[in-house]
């Protein structure tokens, strides 16, 4: 059985919906030796979160973007939570709603994942700071073996 944890941080992404698939795997070379298992992914973060979706057409990052916007709108009368902006408590609620782990079958070395599915980095803040930090773990059973 292998069993792998990677803490890492994606590169700094202003506030968007961004494809991080290929990113995420450059820091996942055990999943490369995994016949059959699971990678769980947790973003350490309470701004930002992370979704599964459509990694073909960019306009779908987009539209759930500006949905998210009008769903959770800043500046909101009620909000008290204010210091720190007002991009700062919408995105806590963004986060709360999008999530903030997946988990996703290894099938024969990679991710399954659909035809048309990718992981998203939902970056929710408008500051460019530093990059979000992960936790990857993955598990399972290695190729080629019965461990």
């Amino acid at each position: 059985m292998i069993w792998d944890q990677v803490e890492f941080q994606l590169s700094a992404k202003k506030r968007g919906v961004h494809l991080v698939t290929r990113e995420v795997m450059e820091h996942l070379p055990a999943i490369a030796h995994i016949d059959i298992g699971l990678m769980h992914l947790f973003i350490l973060h309470t701004s930002a979160s992370l979704a599964l979706n459509e990694n073909a057409d960019p306009t779908v990052r987009h539209d759930v973007e500006k949905h998210l916007d009008v769903l959770v709108p800043e500046n909101a009368p009620y909000y008290k939570h204010t210091y720190e902006g007002p991009d700062d408590m919408p995105a806590h609620i963004k986060s709360i709603l999008t999530g903030n782990q997946l988990t996703i079958p290894i099938r024969k070395g990679r991710l399954a994942l659909g035809t048309w599915q990718g992981i998203y980095l939902c970056e929710h803040r408008d500051w460019a700071g530093s990059g979000r930090r992960l936790i990857a773990t993955v598990q399972g059973k290695g190729q080629g073996n019965n461990s």
